[in-house]
């Protein structure tokens, strides 16, 4: 009897263990992106050109999962970095092009980034999730802001 009470708690045990594995494995968490989107403020306070590179790499933290930050310039709305590994060739491009589903993505992440720095806006709209069906959509939202002469976010899918 003591051994099949211990079975079974190792078991429960087990089986605890797995879900909070799976959930750390699975899509980030709005908070996590939150939590991203400091961690990139600090950086291009500290060092714009550095956290640039970093984003863009991947490295230093800035790529956990499907999180990962993004960044343009104010002033021509040009994308300066792009920390999905997917969408490399996004670096250069202005943000009025980028589309999200039927909607100007660019345009609505470009708006956030013009209010007063410090300021955080949930920009919503729909992304292709990684390794969803290519032809579905899920809801995403980035936390943006200003930074100095950039505009910079880190989104999340719900």
């Amino acid at each position: 009897m003591i051994r099949g009470l211990m079975m079974g708690v190792l078991s429960a045990a087990a089986l605890a263990l797995s879900a909070a594995a799976f959930a750390q494995q699975g899509h980030p968490t709005a908070q996590e992106a939150r939590a991203m989107l400091d961690k990139v403020v600090a950086a291009v306070k500290a060092d714009k050109t550095k956290a640039l590179d970093m984003f863009n790499r991947g490295e230093g933290g800035f790529r956990e999962r499907d999180l990962y930050p993004f960044c343009f310039n104010i002033s021509d709305g040009k994308i300066v970095a792009m920390g999905n590994p997917n969408t490399k060739g996004l670096l250069g491009m202005d943000r009025e092009t980028l589309k999200s589903g039927t909607k100007g993505l660019g345009l609505d992440v470009y708006a956030a980034a013009q209010k007063p720095e410090g300021e955080i806006t949930e920009v919503s709209y729909l992304a292709l999730k990684p390794g969803d069906d290519p032809k579905g959509w899920a809801p995403k939202v980035s936390f943006v802001t200003r930074v100095g002469d950039l505009g910079c976010g880190v989104g999340y899918y719900k």
